[in-house]
């Protein structure tokens, strides 16, 4: 039984800033690569950020400087702290577990409106 819950989502004005969480059960969860992913109306889901096993962390050009992903491994969480946030940043996020092919696991997501 694996479940990845995200929480923190809402409406913000652009400039704002939101935290996102996303607590994982039911997974080793050290041993997985954590992954932000967002989707937007009429829009493909796109990668947002990733944070490693190890803590290394990636982001898309788009959030890059504004976003920061990290984890804390005794919580079982991933965070995705998003500062200076812009309509464009408007969408459904989702938290990603990967360990393996067969081990590779979403949450619901949460949404997020940033208003103008």
């Amino acid at each position: 039984q694996v479940q990845l819950v995200e929480s923190g989502g809402g409406l913000v004005q652009a400039g704002g800033s939101l935290r996102l969480s996303c607590a994982a059960s039911g997974i080793i969860f050290k041993l997985n690569r954590m992954r932000w992913y967002r989707q937007a109306p009429g829009k493909q889901r796109e990668l947002v950020a990733t944070i490693t096993s190890s803590g290394i962390t990636n982001y898309a050009d788009s959030v890059k400087g504004r976003f920061t992903v990290s984890r804390d491994n005794a919580k079982s969480t991933v965070y995705l702290q998003m500062n200076s946030l812009q309509p464009e940043d408007t969408a459904v996020y989702y938290c990603n577990a990967y360990r393996n092919y067969d081990n590779n696991y979403w949450g619901q997501g949460t949404q997020v409106t940033v208003s103008s």
